[in-house]
């Protein structure tokens, strides 16, 4: 048995916390609309009014004029969530985080009725840390993942949903036979446009579609739909995900045009991700840029190094040379990025190794390059401290313009 778990509007839960008074009020978390802030969690009595995640805030401001902007605390969110997590790993270690306010987790094992169990969790959580929640219980992750949207769907009010939503054993298909099959994992817009085509809306309507069928029209992918509309689906508990990229985005409050204000935001992207890479003892050799122009065009660029690394200097170089090749002086930027990916474990493997990083070879000895890793390690420490903006290496002498 697989328990679905997704605490209910998360952020806005936590906000409560802090102010009771906006209980019950329509307020969104996220940045400010004009400042292209887009609503990052909004309230169930927002919901009401349209509002909706992702949704950019000045349009949510159009459709609910009363609305409540609330500056994100992203810091108190993952506390928040890091509790939640620890209440179930204290219950088994069979738990797959799938985001910061979601996770599975396998109660196959454990002793005493399913429903007992959840209503206990979904209780604790909620009286001792504060925190609505919902919970799907099903025999597999779909069918629990399904369940969890099904009972949020069906919630009423201005409050959270609480949901609490138990598929026995047996009755999957039955369960999700007259949901709209959209609500399928892989199912997205496309692919239930082309179902639509061919009649198809419900689950029920695909999973009474011939296998064959449809392993003759959609490949694979087929197989996959005829299965999981029937109820059927054998993904594991993941509980231990590798990682496979760390990136940095900038989507700026106006289009930004000055260079050094641009390298400025790359050297700040590139000291992030070293961060992280040196936090997670990893080390990355493929290095990546993204930018995004006002007309929304979006364009990447990436570069493999000769070897791989976890420093903010050699990222920068090489994300300053991918920058290099297509901006042009005065080319107005919406979102600047900066990522790097193959990763490999032994983040601190080579710092004493004789190693040489790729900038090295222009110019710079090993006693300098240790010396700058040694600077990168300081600047780390003060940041995890101290927050981000503690303190940050300023732009190479050759990027300023005057002087």
């Amino acid at each position: 048995m697989i328990i679905h778990l997704d605490l209910d509007a998360f952020f806005c839960a936590v906000e409560e916390q802090r102010d009771p008074s906006l209980r019950g009020k329509p307020f969104a978390v996220g940045g400010r609309p004009d400042e292209r802030g887009v609503v990052a969690s909004c309230s169930y009595a927002a919901r009401r009014f349209g509002v909706r995640s992702a949704m950019a805030m000045s349009r949510a401001l159009k459709i609910c004029p009363q609305l409540i902007i609330v500056h994100g605390r992203y810091q108190a969110y993952g506390e928040a969530s890091r509790n939640v997590m620890g209440r179930l790993h204290a219950l088994t270690p069979l738990v797959e985080q799938i985001s910061i306010d979601e996770a599975f987790l396998d109660i196959s094992d454990l002793p005493g009725p399913v429903e007992e169990l959840a209503r206990k969790l979904q209780g604790s959580i909620r009286d001792d840390l504060g925190l609505p929640c919902s919970l799907g219980i099903a025999s597999n992750k779909l069918v629990a993942k399904i369940a969890t949207e099904v009972g949020k769907g069906s919630g009423r009010g201005d409050g959270p949903p609480n949901a609490l939503t138990l598929v026995p054993p047996g009755t999957e298909a039955e369960f999700l036979a007259p949901l709209q099959v959209n609500l399928l994992w892989g199912v997205g817009p496309k692919t239930a446009a082309r179902l639509s085509e061919l009649g198809i809306q419900t689950i029920g309507d695909l999973a009474r579609r011939p296998e064959v069928d449809l392993i003759q029209r959609f490949g694979k992918h087929g197989l996959e739909m005829s299965l999981h509309a029937r109820g059927i689906d054998a993904s594991p508990i993941v509980t231990v995900r590798a990682v496979k990229s760390i990136s940095q985005e900038t989507t700026f409050t106006r289009d930004i045009r000055d260079e050094t204000e641009l390298r400025h935001t790359l050297l700040n992207q590139a000291g992030e991700v070293a961060r992280l890479l040196q936090k997670k003892q990893l080390r990355g050799i493929t290095v990546k840029i993204k930018l995004r122009w006002p007309d929304f065009t979006t364009l990447t660029r990436q570069t493999t190094l000769s070897r791989s690394t976890d420093q903010a200097e050699t990222l920068y170089r090489t994300a300053e040379q991918l920058f290099d090749k297509v901006w042009r002086p005065g080319k107005a930027v919406r979102l600047l990025g900066v990522g790097v990916s193959g990763l490999v474990e032994g983040g601190d493997c080579y710092r004493n190794s004789g190693q040489l990083e790729l900038w090295q070879a222009e110019g710079q000895d090993h006693q300098i390059a240790e010396k700058e890793r040694r600077i990168q390690t300081v600047i780390s420490e003060l940041q995890e401290r101290f927050g981000k903006e503690a303190l940050s290496k300023g732009l190479p002498k050759k990027d300023f313009k005057d002087g």
